[in-house]
């Protein structure tokens, strides 16, 4: 038999008890340590990738139920961009829609004493296109033609307006309108790529 084992064998039963108990804590220490607390640990961390995958679902679970809003709201955007596209003429158009602004003023009984387009000023993705505009006829004809422009299928802002050499005319109030007419219309790929490329200019 062992010697060491002989020793506790002979060693007071309060001894041996205490000797016992602490290999008894050891082998708790040993199995807590080495066995309890790596599991421990690892269930953690699956609990907290539980929480992690259940507030995913629950917000993909959130998108898929407003997926019939969004399309909705999608199809509406759509239908917006369309229309503002039939509203801002290409470069082809350009030169119909200003002949358009000239009948509808000569309609309006109107005599055109300038018309002078400027040079287009470009923007992010579409180009202003002003005009120089001086009418002289009635305010009545001038109101028409201001209207008739607004109601043209596209955009056509009238600003800067001034009046001048007001006079009676067989009882009709004349005057000559100086105003600036803008439209806008698309710019292509190649012109915005063209325009990115050219180099700022310096304030």
């Amino acid at each position: 038999m062992n010697a060491n084992i002989e020793k506790i064998i002979k060693l007071p039963t309060k001894q041996k008890i205490i000797i016992l108990v602490l290999v008894s804590l050891i082998e708790i220490a040993a199995l807590i340590w080495f066995l309890y607390l790596p599991k421990h640990n690892e269930l953690n961390a699956l609990r907290a990738e539980l929480v992690k995958l259940e507030d995913d679902i629950t917000k993909k679970t959130q998108i898929a139920n407003n997926l019939p809003k969004l399309k909705i709201e999608y199809d509406r955007l759509n239908e917006e961009l369309a229309k503002a596209l039939t509203e801002l003429p290409n470069s082809k158009e350009i030169p119909s829609l200003l002949t358009a602004i000239t009948t509808s003023g000569k309609s309006a009984g109107l005599d055109f004493l300038t018309f002078r387009p400027k040079p287009e000023v470009s923007k992010d993705f579409y180009a202003e296109v002003p005009v120089d505009i001086i009418v002289s006829g009635s305010y009545f004809g001038v109101a028409n033609f201001f209207a008739a422009v607004a109601n043209l299928p596209r955009i056509v802002n009238i600003t800067n307006v001034a009046f001048s050499d007001v006079k009676n005319v067989n009882n009709r109030m004349m005057t000559k309108v100086t105003c600036l007419a803008t439209t806008f219309r698309f710019l292509d790929k190649k012109e915005i790529k063209d325009d990115k490329k050219k180099p700022a200019k310096k304030k």
